[in-house]
């Protein structure tokens, strides 16, 4: 697993600047706009230097033996992170988007399978999927922001799984670390579409894996404080477009984090805040993983709460401002 890791941050440390050069031969950046916080255009294609630090790790935890019948789960990240670059350089309409993250959640719902019974247990796992991939997609706002956040939430759930699951929240949490190096304020790289549907669907398919048959029923629900903050970043976003009726799809600036900084928060302040807030949201995970099922149901079920009144309190039920995109 160490091995694994330290591959894993690595190669990310080292493919990074390359997929930079890339992204700027390619023209795959990230233009000013009136959505866009940064004076001049950003290489995207970060997301695909973590791919690759995530594949060599998985294939050193496949070669170890720490990922029986599990990677299968890298096609899933290859054509998550396929599917945002596509978004990142056309963009892809929001149907065709939609249609992607079911059949990424569909390919890990056929690789990992839930204790839920009949139709129940895919299903989850591709809603998750589809929310997870689009809750990491929405808080990729601001430098470091996602990358901080899906790092803690990796180191989550190393500490809470065992076997793949571990393996996979190491690989994950030093493939970010060796990204965000390059992408911390004032960032030279950015995740991407690419790297936020990557990432959110490592989430998922951690999750995936903390609903096994093999985990504790009480870590299985502790499990869903680790995905708390990207979740209902979604939830937040869909509430505040159906209530000033703007297209789901549109983009505005009252997430939190763009509501903190039109508080006079510096940016950087505004990102390190979600990942205390995910490291807070980690830290109930792992305590609740030690109570019973219900116990641990009903830490989520406060931890959700308490978001939401900090967030509603902040502004950001209210006109979306919408923008497409």
């Amino acid at each position: 697993m160490i091995v694994a890791g330290v591959v894993a941050f690595a190669v990310a440390l080292v493919a990074t600047p390359v997929a930079m050069h890339v992204a700027r031969r390619t023209g795959i950046v990230d233009r000013p706009g009136p959505l866009k916080p940064q004076a001049a255009p950003v290489p995207y294609l970060g997301g695909a230097a973590v791919l690759v630090a995530v594949a060599a790790a998985v294939g050193a935890a496949v070669a170890l033996g720490m990922f029986p019948r599990r990677s299968g789960l890298l096609l899933a990240f290859v054509a998550a992170t396929a599917l945002g670059t596509a978004d990142d350089r056309l963009p892809l309409p929001p149907w065709l988007r939609l249609v992607g993250q079911l059949a990424i959640g569909g390919g890990i719902a056929a690789v990992v399978h839930p204790r839920l019974a009949g139709p129940a247990a895919p299903a989850a796992v591709v809603l998750a999927t589809v929310v997870l991939v689009n809750g990491v997609n929405l808080i990729d706002g601001l430098d470091g922001l996602a990358a901080g956040t899906v790092g803690v939430a990796a180191v989550g759930f190393a500490i809470l799984l065992a076997g793949p699951g571990r393996a996979l929240g190491v690989v994950v949490a030093l493939a970010v670390a060796g990204f965000l190096p390059y992408n911390r304020p004032p960032a030279r790289v950015y995740l991407g579409d690419g790297g936020s549907y990557l990432l959110g669907t490592s989430l998922a398919a951690m999750l995936a894996l903390a609903w096994s048959p093999g985990t504790a029923r009480a870590t299985s629900a502790a499990a869903l404080c680790v995905v708390v903050v990207p979740a209902l970043e979604v939830a937040l976003a869909v509430v505040r477009r159906l209530r000033s009726r703007a297209p789901l799809s549109a983009g505005d600036r009252r997430h939190p984090y763009d509501l903190l900084v039109a508080r006079g928060w510096p940016a950087g302040r505004a990102s390190a805040g979600y990942v205390v807030a995910e490291a807070s949201t980690v830290a109930v995970a792992v305590v609740a993983a030690h109570a019973t099922a219900a116990v641990a149901t009903v830490a989520v079920v406060v931890v959700a709460a308490v978001l939401v009144v900090v967030a509603v309190r902040l502004g950001a039920l209210g006109p979306p401002a919408a923008t497409p995109g």
